[in-house]
């Protein structure tokens, strides 16, 4: 995701070049761009036999969710004791 934010739209090949070396598989990204697919957070034009994708969830939503998991996963729901862990870490 972090690639496809920065590109804004992409190929699969686009988003395997900003990879570092050793770089993936093709395979590997093209599974991995339609597994973000299906979960909604890309979407994508088709042009003939390939698709250009592109971010349906900004990196800011995308962070409000992942925290709210992490603090609900992990710290009991209390961000209070998520803050105090980082402070202390």
């Amino acid at each position: 995701m972090k690639i496809l934010w920065k590109l804004e739209k992409a190929f699969v090949k686009d988003i395997v070049e900003k990879y570092p070396d050793p770089k993936p598989h093709y395979n590997t990204i093209s599974s991995l761009v339609r597994l973000l697919q299906d979960k909604g957070v890309i979407g994508f034009n088709p042009y003939g036999n390939t698709y250009q994708y592109f971010p349906l969830i900004s990196k800011e939503a995308y962070r409000r969710s992942f925290m709210s998991d992490v603090v609900s996963d992990y710290f009991d729901n209390s961000y209070q004791n998520a803050v105090s862990f980082f402070v202390k870490e």
